[in-house]
């Protein structure tokens, strides 16, 4: 299947980027400042997993952010909408296959460490996935990566660095931490939060993590940026809802444009 809807891709277009980034909830507008080359939505290839939130497009955009050349995924596909492991991660097998090496993360997370505030951009510096199933559960594709891909310093240092001191550069609040991906899609309980607590979450969240270990299994760089867009429940003695996850994105927009464009342009 992977073979057919990257011939389907290249039908459309020859352009071979060089950084895949992947946009959370919230960060489409990132995909406006794009100098595009080609648009495919989702739903034109055969076989891929179609996002069905009304902020998540569902598209590739392919073209330049600051000269390089770039794959946006303007949209992710999550457990919680039913799909299995293996399908939300096809996208990123695509893109290595199109010629990505590198790949940026972004999400919008709940802030578990009190050293968060609501607004704070967190680059991952490392991730727990023991509360989600591998994306390489099952036989493995041997043309991708190996059977058993090492997952330490999964995050790479020198592209994060670069993160860290672009959001200084600019006055960009930005912390460090670690992120854990839980199915959704309800939010947390009380519990639950002392639990990834506990056990050294910084930030959990509904994605992204079984995304980076299909890219790691593929042998790309990797980057992680969370918006922290509320703070966990239990952390605040009031409830969590969806819409304060787009507001905090949406007031933030700005800064994360500029955040991961100089980024790119120092890559």
């Amino acid at each position: 299947m992977l073979e057919k809807q990257i011939d389907y891709i290249r039908s459309i277009t020859d352009f071979i980027p060089d950084i895949a980034v992947v946009l959370g909830s919230g960060f489409g507008r990132v995909a406006e400042s794009v100098k595009t080359e080609a648009v495919i939505k989702y739903s034109e290839i055969e076989g891929f997993p179609v996002s069905t939130l009304d902020n998540h497009k569902g598209r590739f955009v392919f073209g330049y952010i600051a000269d390089k050349k770039v794959a946006i995924m303007d949209g992710r596909v999550h457990l919680y909408e039913g799909y299995s492991p293996q399908e939300c991660v096809l996208p990123i097998r695509l893109l290595h296959l199109l010629g990505c090496k590198t790949v940026i993360f972004t999400n919008a997370a709940g802030g578990i460490n009190k050293g968060l505030e609501v607004g704070d951009f967190m680059i991952i510096n490392d991730h727990i996935s023991s509360f989600v199933d591998s994306p390489l559960i099952g036989k493995n594709i041997d043309s991708l990566g190996t059977r058993f891909p090492d997952m330490n310093r999964v995050y790479d240092k020198e592209i994060s660095n670069l993160i860290f001191e672009t959001a200084k550069e600019y006055s960009i609040p930005i912390k460090s931490g670690v992120y854990a991906q839980l199915k959704g899609p309800q939010f947390e309980t009380p519990a639950e939060i002392k639990m990834l607590s506990a056990v050294g979450c910084d930030a959990v969240g509904m994605s992204t993590v079984i995304e980076v270990i299909a890219a790691r299994h593929c042998n790309m760089k990797i980057a992680g940026i969370s918006l922290i867009t509320n703070l966990a429940c239990g952390i605040l003695d009031q409830p969590i809802t969806n819409d304060e996850v787009k507001q905090t994105a949406a007031l933030r927009i700005n800064e994360f444009t500029k955040l991961l464009t100089e980024t790119l342009r120092k890559l």
